[in-house]
């Protein structure tokens, strides 16, 4: 069946479907690209991997991500974290495509530093359209990290070798944080062109009454109509405004209840209704979280000034 969702659970049964060789490490695997061979019957399938994959290709691939489709003609660096669907779009050959893949299980850091902090590494959460592309120094430095896991990983597992894996994976994932904000800066002027049109929605939404209709709105929203991954758009936001996705639309309800408390008669309730609040404590909470107030106290120390 076309919907279908193929669930891979470890490296060495996804190692077995496409007909590598057995992995020698159980919960970490580099694989050449160039090796991989995606046959006709592999189109369309949907795969959903119990893994984090990290993967570099130098030549045009093409991917279905969700309901979209990418094709790329340069190098970029993608990444998934466990159980998003991927699937292939177009057969690849032998030796067409050059790069690297590394398949990470979350058991290989899950009692490492690494652990605590993976949930920081928020690319891998972004959408395929959203990969980060390489100069070829960057890139020369990344292949750099995967050639010391690569060695790492065929030596004699030993006491430290879980160490030195991770240490090497960790470094790999902070030049690539080094490396997305380079690109966020290095397309400043097409991110601010995002950032106008988020605050052009977010107006447009109080304005058509959508906050009293249905609720505060998501980033799911904002990521939908823009159209940016969740994870990247508020990332992006945060790198240009110094303030993220929820955050915007916080201190935007903060500020349009301020204009309420003073100039609508309305209780407290009745304007957090307004703003999309089920609840009037939540909103309460909200605000004085914001301003050091509650709404009731705003309203009556400002009246009285």
């Amino acid at each position: 069946m076309q919907d279908e969702i193929f669930h891979i659970k470890s490296i060495s049964e996804l190692h077995t479907i496409c007909g590598f060789a057995k992995p020698v490490h159980p919960l970490i695997s580099v694989v050449d690209v160039s090796q991989w061979v995606i046959g006709p019957e592999w189109l369309g399938k949907k795969l959903a991997l119990d893994f984090y994959t990290i993967a570099l290709k130098d030549a045009s691939c093409g991917l279905n991500y969700g309901r979209n489709s990418y094709d790329f003609n340069e190098g970029v660096l993608i990444f998934t974290a466990p159980n998003q669907v991927t699937s292939a779009q177009k057969e690849q050959k032998l030796n067409e495509i050059h790069g690297w893949i590394i398949f990470i299980h979350p058991d290989l850091f899950r009692n490492t530093d690494l652990g605590k902090r993976i949930d920081d590494y928020g690319f891998f959460s972004y959408d395929v359209h959203e990969a980060l592309h390489l100069s070829d120094a960057e890139q020369n430095t990344l292949n750099d990290c995967v050639k010391l896991i690569q060695a790492e990983i065929v030596q004699r597992v030993d006491n430290h070798s879980q160490r030195v894996i991770v240490s090497t994976l960790e470094l790999l994932l902070n030049y690539s944080l080094r490396y997305y904000e380079r690109q966020f800066n290095t397309r400043a002027a097409q991110n601010m062109d995002v950032v106008s049109h988020f605050e052009a929605l977010l107006k447009a939404y109080y304005k058509e009454g959508k906050f009293m209709e249905q609720g505060t709105p998501t980033m799911n929203y904002f990521a939908e109509v823009i159209p940016l991954s969740p994870k990247y758009m508020s990332d992006l936001l945060k790198k240009q405004t110094g303030l993220g996705t929820k955050e915007h639309i916080n201190n935007f309800i903060v500020d349009k209840a301020k204009t309420l408390l003073l100039s609508d008669s309305d209780s407290i309730s009745g304007i957090a209704y307004k703003l999309g609040f089920n609840y009037p404590h939540y909103f309460s909470r909200m605000f004085k979280s914001k301003t050091g107030m509650t709404p009731n106290d705003y309203r009556n120390k400002t009246l009285l000034n």
